[in-house]
Protein backbone atom coordinates (compact mmCIF):
# COMPACT_ATOMS: atom_id res chain seq x y z
CA UNK A 1 0.00 0.00 0.00
CA UNK A 2 1.15 3.55 -0.25
CA UNK A 3 0.67 4.54 3.02
CA UNK A 4 4.09 3.78 4.36
CA UNK A 5 6.35 5.58 7.08
CA UNK A 6 9.18 6.15 4.52
CA UNK A 7 6.78 8.24 1.92
CA UNK A 8 3.15 8.50 2.86
CA UNK A 9 0.97 9.28 0.17
CA UNK A 10 -2.92 8.91 -0.97
CA UNK A 11 -3.58 6.94 -4.04
CA UNK A 12 -7.47 7.72 -5.10
CA UNK A 13 -8.55 5.81 -8.04
CA UNK A 14 -11.96 7.30 -10.07
CA UNK A 15 -14.07 6.64 -12.99
CA UNK A 16 -15.45 8.60 -15.50
CA UNK A 17 -18.05 10.72 -14.92
CA UNK A 18 -17.17 11.33 -11.23
CA UNK A 19 -15.37 14.60 -9.88
CA UNK A 20 -13.18 14.10 -6.92
CA UNK A 21 -11.75 17.93 -7.02
CA UNK A 22 -14.37 18.78 -3.90
CA UNK A 23 -12.22 16.31 -1.96
CA UNK A 24 -8.86 16.72 -3.07
CA UNK A 25 -9.20 20.30 -2.08
CA UNK A 26 -10.33 19.11 1.62
CA UNK A 27 -6.91 16.97 1.88
CA UNK A 28 -4.69 19.36 0.39
CA UNK A 29 -6.02 21.87 2.54
CA UNK A 30 -6.03 19.13 5.87
CA UNK A 31 -3.03 17.02 5.11
CA UNK A 32 -0.79 19.51 2.72
CA UNK A 33 2.42 16.99 3.36
CA UNK A 34 0.65 14.21 2.28
CA UNK A 35 0.47 14.08 -1.59
CA UNK A 36 -2.77 12.93 -3.04
CA UNK A 37 -2.30 11.04 -6.61
CA UNK A 38 -5.34 10.83 -8.94
CA UNK A 39 -5.80 7.85 -10.87
CA UNK A 40 -8.31 7.33 -13.63
CA UNK A 41 -9.69 3.86 -14.33
CA UNK A 42 -12.67 2.36 -16.55
CA UNK A 43 -15.69 1.04 -14.26
CA UNK A 44 -14.02 -2.16 -15.15
CA UNK A 45 -10.66 -1.64 -13.90
CA UNK A 46 -11.43 -0.24 -10.74
CA UNK A 47 -11.97 -3.37 -8.74
CA UNK A 48 -8.55 -4.84 -9.83
CA UNK A 49 -7.09 -1.54 -9.16
CA UNK A 50 -8.31 -1.59 -5.95
CA UNK A 51 -7.62 -5.73 -5.02
CA UNK A 52 -4.11 -5.45 -6.63
CA UNK A 53 -3.39 -2.37 -4.35
CA UNK A 54 -2.60 0.09 -7.27
CA UNK A 55 -5.15 2.33 -4.76
CA UNK A 56 -6.14 3.21 -1.21
CA UNK A 57 -9.67 3.62 -2.25
CA UNK A 58 -11.62 4.98 -5.07
CA UNK A 59 -14.45 6.33 -6.26
CA UNK A 60 -16.30 3.18 -8.28
CA UNK A 61 -20.08 2.50 -9.99
CA UNK A 62 -21.49 -0.28 -7.62
CA UNK A 63 -21.92 -3.10 -7.62
CA UNK A 64 -18.97 -4.28 -5.74
CA UNK A 65 -17.71 -7.67 -4.26
CA UNK A 66 -19.01 -7.35 -0.36
CA UNK A 67 -16.58 -10.31 0.28
CA UNK A 68 -13.37 -8.20 -0.42
CA UNK A 69 -14.12 -4.26 -0.70
CA UNK A 70 -16.10 -2.23 1.86
CA UNK A 71 -18.51 0.64 0.16
CA UNK A 72 -19.86 4.22 0.70
CA UNK A 73 -22.67 5.05 -1.15
CA UNK A 74 -22.78 8.03 -2.41
CA UNK A 75 -25.14 9.16 -4.93
CA UNK A 76 -27.64 7.70 -7.57
CA UNK A 77 -27.07 9.27 -11.34
CA UNK A 78 -30.32 10.43 -13.41
CA UNK A 79 -30.06 7.85 -16.30
CA UNK A 80 -30.13 9.82 -19.93
CA UNK A 81 -30.19 9.05 -24.11
CA UNK A 82 -28.14 10.43 -26.42
CA UNK A 83 -29.23 11.84 -29.48
CA UNK A 84 -28.74 14.27 -32.09
CA UNK A 85 -30.40 17.65 -31.52
CA UNK A 86 -32.51 17.37 -34.38
CA UNK A 87 -33.77 13.66 -33.18
CA UNK A 88 -37.39 13.38 -32.28
CA UNK A 89 -37.10 12.22 -28.82
CA UNK A 90 -35.50 15.92 -28.25
CA UNK A 91 -39.49 17.27 -28.69
CA UNK A 92 -40.18 15.84 -24.81
CA UNK A 93 -38.74 16.95 -21.74
CA UNK A 94 -38.12 12.80 -20.68
CA UNK A 95 -39.06 9.66 -22.04
CA UNK A 96 -39.60 6.30 -21.22
CA UNK A 97 -37.89 2.88 -21.83
CA UNK A 98 -40.43 2.35 -24.54
CA UNK A 99 -40.37 5.11 -26.72
CA UNK A 100 -36.55 3.64 -27.19
CA UNK A 101 -38.23 0.13 -28.47
CA UNK A 102 -37.51 0.87 -32.38
CA UNK A 103 -34.39 3.00 -31.53
CA UNK A 104 -30.78 1.41 -31.95
CA UNK A 105 -29.53 1.65 -28.89
CA UNK A 106 -25.30 1.38 -28.16
CA UNK A 107 -24.51 -1.07 -25.59
CA UNK A 108 -20.52 -0.35 -25.47
CA UNK A 109 -18.38 -2.98 -24.14
CA UNK A 110 -17.84 -0.48 -21.14
CA UNK A 111 -21.37 0.28 -20.48
CA UNK A 112 -21.60 0.67 -16.52
CA UNK A 113 -25.50 -0.59 -16.69
CA UNK A 114 -25.80 -4.45 -15.84
CA UNK A 115 -29.22 -4.93 -18.18
CA UNK A 116 -31.39 -7.80 -17.37
CA UNK A 117 -32.89 -6.77 -21.26
CA UNK A 118 -31.23 -3.95 -22.95
CA UNK A 119 -33.95 -1.43 -24.33
CA UNK A 120 -34.19 -0.28 -27.74
CA UNK A 121 -33.32 -2.39 -31.09
CA UNK A 122 -29.68 -4.13 -31.24
CA UNK A 123 -26.57 -2.38 -33.09
CA UNK A 124 -25.12 -4.89 -35.71
CA UNK A 125 -21.66 -5.05 -33.50
CA UNK A 126 -20.81 -3.26 -29.81
CA UNK A 127 -18.70 -0.12 -29.97
CA UNK A 128 -15.45 -0.74 -27.71
CA UNK A 129 -16.03 2.65 -25.40
CA UNK A 130 -18.57 4.69 -24.52
CA UNK A 131 -16.60 7.28 -26.47
CA UNK A 132 -16.80 5.21 -29.69
CA UNK A 133 -20.45 5.14 -29.08
CA UNK A 134 -21.02 8.36 -28.74
CA UNK A 135 -19.07 9.16 -32.28
CA UNK A 136 -21.52 6.70 -33.74
CA UNK A 137 -24.85 8.63 -32.42
CA UNK A 138 -23.09 11.30 -33.94
CA UNK A 139 -23.35 9.98 -37.16
CA UNK A 140 -27.20 9.11 -37.03
CA UNK A 141 -26.71 5.66 -36.57
CA UNK A 142 -28.42 5.24 -33.37
CA UNK A 143 -28.72 6.28 -30.07
CA UNK A 144 -26.82 6.04 -26.47
CA UNK A 145 -28.18 5.56 -23.23
CA UNK A 146 -25.62 6.16 -19.95
CA UNK A 147 -25.13 8.47 -16.68
CA UNK A 148 -25.83 11.81 -17.01
CA UNK A 149 -22.51 12.14 -15.64
CA UNK A 150 -20.98 10.95 -18.96
CA UNK A 151 -23.23 12.27 -21.21
CA UNK A 152 -22.19 15.44 -19.95
CA UNK A 153 -18.11 14.33 -19.92
CA UNK A 154 -18.66 13.08 -23.66
CA UNK A 155 -20.46 16.64 -24.94
CA UNK A 156 -20.28 17.81 -28.40
CA UNK A 157 -22.35 20.38 -29.66
CA UNK A 158 -24.34 18.55 -32.20
CA UNK A 159 -25.80 16.29 -29.25
CA UNK A 160 -27.81 16.59 -26.47
CA UNK A 161 -30.06 14.50 -24.17
CA UNK A 162 -33.05 13.75 -22.33
CA UNK A 163 -34.07 11.88 -18.80
CA UNK A 164 -35.77 8.18 -18.98
CA UNK A 165 -37.99 7.79 -15.98
CA UNK A 166 -37.57 4.44 -15.47
CA UNK A 167 -34.15 3.43 -16.55
CA UNK A 168 -31.98 1.89 -14.22
CA UNK A 169 -30.04 4.37 -12.24
CA UNK A 170 -25.69 4.34 -11.79
CA UNK A 171 -24.85 4.62 -7.84
CA UNK A 172 -21.31 5.88 -7.12
CA UNK A 173 -19.77 4.73 -4.18
CA UNK A 174 -16.19 5.15 -2.17
CA UNK A 175 -14.55 1.86 -1.89
CA UNK A 176 -11.22 0.15 -0.22
CA UNK A 177 -10.34 -3.23 0.07
CA UNK A 178 -11.89 -4.40 3.40
CA UNK A 179 -8.67 -5.78 4.58
CA UNK A 180 -6.32 -2.42 3.88
CA UNK A 181 -8.48 -0.31 6.27
CA UNK A 182 -5.31 2.11 6.66
CA UNK A 183 -5.52 5.45 8.94
CA UNK A 184 -5.16 7.30 5.34
CA UNK A 185 -8.11 5.60 4.16
CA UNK A 186 -10.00 6.40 7.46
CA UNK A 187 -8.88 9.93 7.05
CA UNK A 188 -10.34 10.39 3.66
CA UNK A 189 -13.70 8.28 4.92
CA UNK A 190 -13.77 11.10 7.37
CA UNK A 191 -13.41 13.91 4.52
CA UNK A 192 -16.01 12.26 2.61
CA UNK A 193 -18.63 11.95 5.54
CA UNK A 194 -18.39 15.28 6.43
CA UNK A 195 -16.15 14.77 9.15
CA UNK A 196 -14.58 18.25 10.24
CA UNK A 197 -10.46 18.06 11.29
CA UNK A 198 -11.32 18.25 15.35
CA UNK A 199 -14.39 15.36 15.05
CA UNK A 200 -14.48 12.91 17.57
CA UNK A 201 -14.41 9.93 15.15
CA UNK A 202 -11.73 11.08 13.27
CA UNK A 203 -7.91 9.66 13.27
CA UNK A 204 -6.97 12.99 15.31
CA UNK A 205 -9.39 12.97 18.04
CA UNK A 206 -6.51 12.02 20.13
CA UNK A 207 -6.25 15.87 19.95
CA UNK A 208 -9.21 16.53 21.60
CA UNK A 209 -8.82 15.84 25.71
CA UNK A 210 -6.39 18.09 25.73
CA UNK A 211 -8.41 20.80 24.13
CA UNK A 212 -11.31 20.39 26.61
CA UNK A 213 -8.96 20.25 30.01
CA UNK A 214 -8.20 23.36 29.05
CA UNK A 215 -11.93 24.83 28.81
CA UNK A 216 -12.36 22.85 32.13
CA UNK A 217 -12.72 25.03 35.22
CA UNK A 218 -10.44 24.77 37.93
CA UNK A 219 -11.96 22.74 41.11
CA UNK A 220 -13.99 24.83 43.70
CA UNK A 221 -14.88 27.42 41.90
CA UNK A 222 -15.74 29.51 38.43
CA UNK A 223 -13.64 30.53 36.06
CA UNK A 224 -13.94 34.10 34.57
CA UNK A 225 -11.66 35.96 36.73
CA UNK A 226 -14.12 36.51 39.64
CA UNK A 227 -12.29 38.04 42.88
CA UNK A 228 -12.70 36.27 45.94
CA UNK A 229 -15.03 37.47 48.86
CA UNK A 230 -13.49 39.46 51.43
CA UNK A 231 -13.61 38.67 54.99
CA UNK A 232 -17.26 38.79 56.12
CA UNK A 233 -18.98 38.96 52.56
CA UNK A 234 -19.60 35.33 52.48
CA UNK A 235 -22.61 35.00 54.90
CA UNK A 236 -23.99 38.32 54.14
CA UNK A 237 -24.17 38.06 50.23
CA UNK A 238 -25.09 34.47 49.88
CA UNK A 239 -23.64 32.07 52.65
CA UNK A 240 -20.99 29.00 52.24
CA UNK A 241 -20.94 29.20 48.86
CA UNK A 242 -20.48 32.70 48.12
CA UNK A 243 -23.27 32.72 45.82
CA UNK A 244 -26.97 34.77 46.55
CA UNK A 245 -28.48 31.58 46.42
CA UNK A 246 -25.95 29.84 48.39
CA UNK A 247 -27.03 27.42 51.00
CA UNK A 248 -26.44 29.38 54.35
CA UNK A 249 -27.09 33.10 52.80
CA UNK A 250 -28.98 35.62 54.37
CA UNK A 251 -31.16 36.52 51.52
CA UNK A 252 -32.45 32.52 50.58
CA UNK A 253 -30.30 30.08 52.64
CA UNK A 254 -31.42 28.23 55.49
CA UNK A 255 -30.49 27.81 59.45
CA UNK A 256 -28.30 31.58 59.59
CA UNK A 257 -29.51 34.09 62.21
CA UNK A 258 -32.37 36.59 60.14
CA UNK A 259 -33.44 33.82 58.20
CA UNK A 260 -37.05 34.15 59.33
CA UNK A 261 -36.74 38.32 59.34
CA UNK A 262 -35.78 37.68 56.05
CA UNK A 263 -38.35 35.17 54.88
CA UNK A 264 -41.15 37.02 56.42
CA UNK A 265 -40.17 40.34 54.81
CA UNK A 266 -40.77 38.63 51.77
CA UNK A 267 -44.18 37.39 52.33
CA UNK A 268 -45.45 40.68 53.54
CA UNK A 269 -46.23 43.79 51.66
CA UNK A 270 -43.84 45.36 49.98
CA UNK A 271 -41.54 47.82 51.59
CA UNK A 272 -42.26 51.60 50.86
CA UNK A 273 -39.27 53.39 49.81
CA UNK A 274 -38.29 56.19 52.22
Amino acid sequence: MTDSPESPSFRLAYVPGVTPAKWVRIWTERFPDIPLELLQVTSAEASDVLRDGGADAGFVRLPVDRTVFSAIPLYAETTVVVVPKDHVITAAEEITLDDLADEVVFHPLDDVFDWERPPGEPAFERPATTADAVELVAAGVGVLVVPMSLARLHHRRDLTYRSITDAPQSDVALSWREDATTDLVEDFIGIVRGRTVNSSRGRRAEEQPAKNAERKPAAGGKTGGRKPAGPGKSAARGGTGGSRGGSGGAKGGRGTSGTAKNAGARRGKPRRKS
